[in-house]
């Protein structure tokens, strides 16, 4: 992966989560702001990181215990990164339902 930035921010904003049109209870884990590499022409340089931000609140507030904190995050960020390589939404959640059901939390 090059030019990627990993942010972690304490939570979504209000704006951020209007713009998603997600409401409560609903919340935001991840999300990954950029071009994603299929999307990208030959000619795509000289720009600034893509960055994939990483909701802190929402993970803390949600994960049963410290081990579950960590599984959470890494599935966020494996998601995220799915979409840097150019992965839609539906193919990103049939990889996570494979690996996920294989993969005893």
């Amino acid at each position: 992966m090059h030019n990627l930035a990993i942010v972690v921010e304490d939570e979504p904003s209000p704006d951020l989560l209007r713009e998603m049109d997600i409401t409560p209870p609903d919340t935001l884990f991840g999300l990954y702001q950029g071009i994603p590499l299929t999307e990208r022409r030959w000619d795509y340089g000289n720009a600034l990181p893509d960055r994939i931000l990483l909701f802190q609140g929402p993970h803390e507030r949600e994960a049963a215990d410290q081990d579950d904190l960590v599984a959470s995050i890494a599935e966020t960020l494996i998601h995220e990164i799915g979409h840097y390589f150019g992965l839609s939404e539906e193919e990103i959640e049939e990889i996570e339902e494979h690996y996920w059901q294989t993969y005893d939390r």
